[in-house]
């Protein structure tokens, strides 16, 4: 039988889709990019470093390319189990992709954290995984003309790459430019995933990371990286099905930290269950009834049990 027409076109045969990885050190501005190229939020951003700790795969749809945009834990120099593992998972990643893009901010100097990461480039390509790679230097619109001139000119001497492309995730400066050049390095395909998906995240770890965003707004530098969220429990409450009732633990590692999640009476506790549940409700298109406790896990970061439990 000959299948009735869809009344959608069909992909070219030039149309190319594939696998883009995010890659740079902590806080170089992956997250928001991610945000940026696909059109709505699908990863946390703050201004603390590390807060990615998942690979986060967006997609970006255009006419004649499907970019699937995978953003990573910000690759360092590790200090605990969790960001030894963390740099395996990035590794590991860099291993699975079509294109890798290394994101550099256009307001910091090229440093130590870069060097290490353009090396671990290099033993990629000795290693004969022959990928682009390509520069991405964000933040453009935070520097002047001047600056930026100058910092693509240190960025192009860190390594051979294929392009070097300032954007602004912010300002949407050259934005449609870098999916573009992207597009060009990835091989002929017809798209991976359907016309309207946006991100492939299960919904409990999209819980738990809008959480942890809004837990991470106004702590101290140390208590960031202590910080893990687990949804516990989401189940539609039986006399309105339309409402979630969502139970979620959020892990620190030491009592003084919990007193600092908690706050004063519980005030802090409330102002992370207000935003967080704004946010979630507003991915979800779902009311729901927000139930956040605060546990202690010591030293989970350098627990292996720990972080087996925890997924990573």
């Amino acid at each position: 039988m000959t299948p009735e027409p869809s009344g959608k076109p069909e992909p070219s045969a030039e149309h190319r889709a594939g696998f883009i990885c995010f890659i740079g050190r902590p806080n170089a501005g992956k997250s928001t990019l991610t945000n940026a190229l696909v059109g709505q939020k699908i990863a946390i951003t703050s201004s603390k470093p590390q807060t990615t700790r998942r690979t986060i795969r967006g997609i970006v749809h255009r006419p004649s390319a499907q970019l699937i945009v995978v953003d990573t834990p910000g690759l360092h120099r590790p200090r605990t189990l969790l960001g030894e593992r963390l740099n395996d998972l990035v590794r590991e990643t860099l291993l699975d992709v079509d294109v890798i893009a290394m994101c550099i901010p256009a307001d910091q100097k090229v440093g130590p954290g870069d060097k290490f990461i353009a090396a671990e480039l290099e033993e990629l390509r000795r290693g004969g995984r022959k990928k682009p790679f390509i520069a991405v230097v964000t933040k453009s619109d935070l520097v002047t003309r001047q600056a930026l001139a100058e910092q693509l000119i240190a960025v192009d001497q860190l390594a051979p790459w294929a392009a070097v492309i300032p954007v602004s995730a912010v300002s949407d400066f050259q934005v449609e430019t870098l999916i573009g050049v992207l597009a060009e390095h990835l091989p002929k395909s017809p798209p991976l995933y359907p016309e309207d998906a946006t991100h492939d995240e299960e919904r409990d770890i999209t819980i738990a990371e809008l959480v942890r965003e809004a837990a991470l707004e106004g702590v101290h530098d140390e208590l960031p990286h202590s910080l893990n969220v687990v949804v516990e429990d989401i189940e539609p409450r039986a006399d309105n099905p339309n409402l979630l009732d969502v139970r979620v633990s959020i892990f620190v590692e030491r009592d003084s930290q919990k007193g600092i999640i908690i706050g004063r009476g519980g005030s802090r506790l409330k102002e992370i269950g207000t935003a967080a549940r704004r946010e979630i409700e507003h991915v979800l298109e779902q009311r729901i009834h927000l139930d956040l406790r605060v546990k202690v896990a010591k030293e989970w970061q350098r627990d292996p049990r720990a972080l087996n439990r925890f997924g990573f």
